[in-house]
């Protein structure tokens, strides 16, 4: 019998990190019971198929366990695309991303252009004081063509008017997101993905969904003016801020993230 050693050690502590990892992303969607009934049924598998060695029961679950990986894949498509996601924007991954593009400068220098964020500062306050809906989203990274072109292509320079007339009551652009990038207002009407996270709270409605699910899908940061108390909500990485003052709006939005 083969000794146990540090190679057998490591081998359980990542699958012990993999497994908590998984729990961790289900959680968040929601999914959890179904990540019970998936270990619960490995446990079973690995019961029978390499303990017990039953051969008629083992290879009935062998053949389950080949055709619910594809299964797997189909049903979890969302929570693993935003595992890959997370994992390519940690900190670390993103630093080493930034190294080997050739527009970091770029991004850079439009991400932190002081006159861009106080015309968005200026615009969402007075927004909000008058209740004016609005959701602007901020590209980083991550490109948002995509969305983009669910919208009307602008390509205007930033100024807090424009802004303003974009989201004013009964404009035909009023509904949608505004898209910030390259130091321009890209477009305006778009159409994002919307979050069905049980855990936002019922308050918020589809315009904070969407900055959720914006955020969740990429790196972008989404600023929402809320119709109905005007508050100022952020969100950067499947994650928000409510009741965002002026002062903070300006500080979040020098950083790119929250």
């Amino acid at each position: 019998m083969l000794g146990f050693g540090i190679k057998d050690l490591i081998d359980i502590f990542l699958v012990a990190v993999m497994l908590f990892y998984c729990y961790k992303v289900m959680k968040q969607s929601r999914s959890v019971n179904i990540f019970y009934g998936i270990l619960i049924f490995v446990c079973f598998w690995i019961l029978i198929s390499k303990i017990l060695e039953m051969k008629l029961l083992g290879s009935i679950l062998d053949q389950l366990v080949n055709v619910g990986a594809i299964a797997l894949i189909i049903l979890f498509q969302d929570e693993i695309r935003h595992f890959f996601y997370t994992l390519g924007t940690h900190e670390k991954f993103s630093r080493l991303a930034r190294l080997l593009r050739s527009d970091r400068k770029k991004n850079t220098e439009y991400r932190y252009d002081h006159d861009m964020i106080i015309s968005i500062v200026m615009a969402c306050t007075n927004m909000s004081r008058q209740k004016v809906g609005a959701l602007i989203v901020l590209q980083n990274d991550l490109p948002l063509n995509d969305i983009i072109h669910t919208g009307e292509e602008l390509n205007a320079r930033i100024s807090q008017r424009l802004i303003e007339n974009i989201f004013f009551k009964n404009t035909p652009l009023h509904d949608g997101a505004m898209i910030v990038s390259g130091g321009k207002i890209t477009a305006a009407g778009c159409i994002l993905p919307v979050s069905n996270d049980m855990d936002i709270p019922k308050e918020f409605g589809l315009r904070h969904r969407a900055a959720m699910g914006v955020s969740k899908e990429t790196d972008a940061l989404a600023i929402v003016v809320s119709e109905e108390t005007g508050s100022i909500t952020a969100a950067y990485n499947n994650r928000f801020k409510t009741h965002v003052t002026g002062e903070m709006l300006e500080q979040i939005l020098m950083k790119g993230r929250l």
